[in-house]
């Protein structure tokens, strides 16, 4: 097995991984919300609950995604092009994961926990 196939097999992997991640998390995310309306919480705790935990499920997808772009470009075709095309997803997904943490804990990534 060349380098190359490796490489391309471990990127499909990895990406196989993070569609699976957003995907397991959306249904535990509508689970868990039913759950938690069944359990007498109002509509709109229910709803900021699942807003909290799909934007967790995202996230770690993100970080899967990413590594397959990161496995993708930098190990099988390391041209200059294709290494500007996985800076701006980088940078797309690092803006989108910046968000997204502010969405779910109420804070940027580099402030410390409110208590």
């Amino acid at each position: 097995m060349t380098i190359d196939l490796l490489a391309s097999t471990a990127g499909h992997i990895v990406e196989l991984i993070g569609v699976l991640v957003l995907l397991a998390g959306a249904f535990l995310a509508i689970g868990a919300c039913l759950i938690r309306i069944r359990r007498g919480a109002s509509p709109e705790d229910a709803y900021h609950g699942l807003r909290t935990d799909l934007g967790r499920a995202i996230l770690l997808g993100l970080e899967f995604l990413v590594i397959a772009d990161i496995i993708g470009t930098v190990a099988i075709e390391p041209t200059l092009y294709n290494l500007g095309v996985l800076a701006v997803i980088i940078a797309i997904r690092t803006l989108l994961g910046f968000a997204l943490e502010l969405e779910v804990s109420g804070r940027w990534p580099w402030q410390k926990d409110r208590q």
